[in-house]
């Protein structure tokens, strides 16, 4: 695992069969670690190897500790929902949670201090406007979620609302289509990257708001450990999938 040793270097160190190597993999089981039941601040996160295959991580920001892990096939509420139950069985609690902002998880942790990642936020914009917006209202925008990670949310907030007075009739603008008789709005995608922002705007300075518990601001903790995951994986490309994921729980369970 640490050393991307393959099955035939173990079989040459152990002096045994490549089969044999094979057949203690298959016959181990991952190991548990041993954590106090205790309140945590969550990161929640899934990372992707393809369109269909994907790991599920809720970690305690505070411990540096990966809590819970799932294999998932897409990212939906019902997987966060799982992890959730599972961590409140064990006796674990949450003080607040940080999310990517998928849609319909927030409601998973109705109840708690919800962070959304500015992090993703951020990308959120960029997706819509691209790094180099052409149009005076683009570049505002833009300019104004990329000060997100330094500001204030009062300050934040005030910007926006400037931003929206100053544009408002411009983001009404529609243009007509002949041939079908209908519109549309002409500037769909400005309208899209402020919708994003303002309906977010409840969960983007939640750190704020709660001080005494430390909550991080963007899922980078997470992201890292992602990282650390695939560069890990890379050098065991080819392995079974029940092999693979006793390899990901070992990883993450460090």
């Amino acid at each position: 695992m640490w050393q991307r040793q393959t099955v035939r270097q173990l079989a040459d160190r152990s002096g045994r069969s490549e089969r044999w190597v094979r057949q203690q993999l298959d016959r181990s089981q991952p190991r548990g670690f041993y954590l106090y039941p205790q309140p945590v601040v969550g990161i929640a996160d899934v990372t992707f190897w393809s369109r269909e295959y994907g790991v599920l991580v809720v970690r305690a920001a505070d411990l540096r500790q990966n809590l819970c892990w799932l294999e998932v096939k897409t990212e939906t509420a019902a997987g966060y929902r799982e992890a959730r139950a599972i961590l409140e069985e064990l006796g674990f609690t949450f003080q607040a949670i940080v999310l990517d902002g998928k849609r319909g998880v927030k409601e998973v942790f109705a109840g708690i201090p919800i962070q959304h990642c500015q992090f993703h936020q951020v990308q959120t914009v960029n997706h819509y406007l691209t790094r180099r917006p052409k149009l005076e209202a683009a570049r505002e925008l833009r300019a104004i979620a990329l000060g997100l990670t330094d500001a204030a949310e009062a300050d934040f907030t005030a910007l926006l609302d400037q931003w929206h007075e100053r544009w408002a009739s411009f983001l009404g603008e529609r243009t007509d289509d002949p041939a079908t008789g209908r519109w549309a709005y002409t500037h769909r995608r400005i309208r899209s990257a402020y919708r994003s922002l303002r309906t977010n705007l409840p969960y983007l300075f939640t750190y704020q708001r709660y001080p005494e518990l430390n909550i991080p601001n963007t899922t980078n903790s997470l992201d890292g450990c992602f990282g650390q995951l695939k560069k890990l994986l890379h050098g065991h490309n080819g392995l079974k999938q029940k092999r693979r994921w006793k390899l990901i729980q070992e990883i993450l369970r460090r």
